[in-house]
């Protein structure tokens, strides 16, 4: 077990905040059960390097060719990744059924984000003001959905 995160730890903690398995605990354990080891923090860093490859990726594919870059942007990569990575952690089709359930009902509030942001910047609003008014709208939007699913019978 690597112990070196220890020494990170805020002062007065009595217990050490440890990462459980998702297979054994149902999620983030922030409990003193187990022990965070170095596999662990390794699978992690490999998840993350993959997924941000991949973003990278796609950002300078859209740098060279904006059209190819929205095509590849556009596919559900990282909610598939996310899907791949939840499958491979705990073994349970149920929890990715839910996952991708949630995904589809969250990205309807999200595709206005798109439309919007680019009427935005084509009427000469700066790229930040116009950013910031999308990523707001969305979250209004998120809100609003959190809110209404349920009485429109939409379990999340």
């Amino acid at each position: 077990m690597c112990r070196l995160w220890h020494a990170f730890l805020p002062i007065g903690l009595s217990r050490p905040i440890t990462w459980a398995a998702r297979r054994q605990t149902g999620g983030p354990s922030f409990g003193t059960n187990h022990a965070l080891e170095a596999g662990s923090v390794f699978y992690l860093l490999i998840k993350a390097a993959i997924s941000g490859a991949l973003v990278a990726a796609i950002s300078e594919l859209a740098r060279r060719f904006p059209a190819w870059g929205g095509l590849v942007a556009s596919l559900p990569v990282t909610s598939l990744l996310a899907m791949l990575w939840l499958y491979r952690d705990t073994g349970s089709s149920k929890d990715v059924a839910a996952l991708a359930t949630g995904t589809f009902w969250f990205v309807l509030p999200s595709l206005p984000l798109f439309i919007v942001l680019a009427l935005l910047l084509r009427s000469g609003v700066d790229f930040w003001p116009a950013f910031a008014l999308c990523i707001g709208g969305t979250l209004i939007l998120y809100a609003l959905f959190f809110w209404s699913a349920p009485r429109l019978g939409i379990r999340l």
